[in-house]
């Protein structure tokens, strides 16, 4: 799928205000309209008009594109990284019907469903005079550890706003947010009345933080299940030997089954996301043979292959 540049599907600068944008969309939108547009591919133009105006007519999804565009430009080969979207607070509300591929790996699938919850009930169950005000969401990258023990973090999110100049700001604030032990991913965190702020006697909004845990140097999360390689010499297989491992809370001991494989998974139960019942810890064992740079070391592998002349493409026939 190829990165789409929103800024030149509406002919407008980057720095444009928001009116602006509001301006370009209405133009264009009127002549690419279908009804009245003489223009080839008049229907797919005005989709891509309206697609375009989706977003950066909202300052929230607005500043996360402008953020994710840094690197890229139109027409290249693109692929949303992961957590792309980590510290970004979002509202509710949502978009309008079905976009293109690119626009729904960016913002979702659930978009034009929010917003037709939205267009049913606007003034809330409260009414015109005291709505309750919309939640809103982020997602908040945590350390793998934060989930072995109940922890207080301090958590910044971006909220975009629009200035007196018409032009979008990031202003960021910052919340203590407490993080449960055995918290998983993908588990939101309700903050009550950090949403927005409700009109008249209406309740505030809520914040929901999904949580995502930040990549680490070699551990993996499978919901409660934690998995790493584990690098290991020849002959600690074939020594049957116990070597060290790493696990978020300690290092342990493990021991290597004889005729053990590249590949092959050991087992170490209970020690992954605590819970209930706990996930495991899931070792995928790397053999790895140790480069000869010595002649001393050349030597010693010349020794091993005379005593061990085993052929393991034997079953190869050759």
């Amino acid at each position: 799928m190829d990165y789409k540049d929103y800024y030149q599907t509406l002919k407008v600068d980057k720095q444009a205000t928001q009116d602006e944008v509001k301006r370009a969309y209405r133009k264009l939108a009127r002549k690419y309209h279908p009804d009245v547009s003489k223009e080839q591919n008049a229907e797919a133009l005005f989709k891509e008009v309206g697609e375009a105006y989706e977003v950066l007519k909202d300052p929230e999804k607005r500043a996360a594109y402008d953020q994710l565009g840094m690197n890229w430009q139109a027409g290249q080969q693109f692929e949303a990284p992961p957590n792309w979207d980590a510290g970004f607070e979002f509202s509710g509300d949502g978009g309008a019907a079905a976009f293109s591929d690119f626009f729904e790996s960016l913002f979702g699938r659930d978009q034009a469903t929010q917003n037709a919850q939205s267009r049913a009930n606007p003034n809330g169950p409260f009414g015109a005079s005291h709505t309750h005000a919309e939640d809103h969401h982020a997602k908040v990258l945590i350390d793998i550890d934060d989930a072995y023990h109940s922890t207080t973090r301090t958590i910044t999110l971006q909220a975009p706003e629009i200035d007196s100049t018409g032009h979008l700001v990031n202003k960021q604030r910052s919340l203590r947010v407490k993080i449960p032990k055995g918290v998983k991913q993908g588990q939101k965190i309700r903050l009550a009345g950090q949403g927005s702020s409700g009109l008249g006697k209406g309740t505030a909004g809520d914040l929901y933080l999904e949580i995502e845990f930040a990549p680490h140097a070699f551990y993996r999360v499978d919901g409660k299940d934690i998995y790493l390689d584990l690098p290991v010499t020849p002959w600690e297989v074939a020594l049957n030997r116990k070597v060290k491992m790493p696990t978020p809370t300690g290092t342990i001991d493990v021991r290597i089954p004889k005729h053990a494989k590249t590949g092959q998974k050991l087992r170490i139960k209970g020690k992954g996301i605590p819970a209930k019942q706990p996930g495991d810890i899931y070792a995928m064992l790397q053999i790895i043979v140790p480069e000869a740079k010595t002649d001393e070391q050349k030597a010693l592998y010349e020794k091993m292959e005379q005593a061990l002349p085993d052929n393991p493409r034997s079953a190869m026939g050759v």
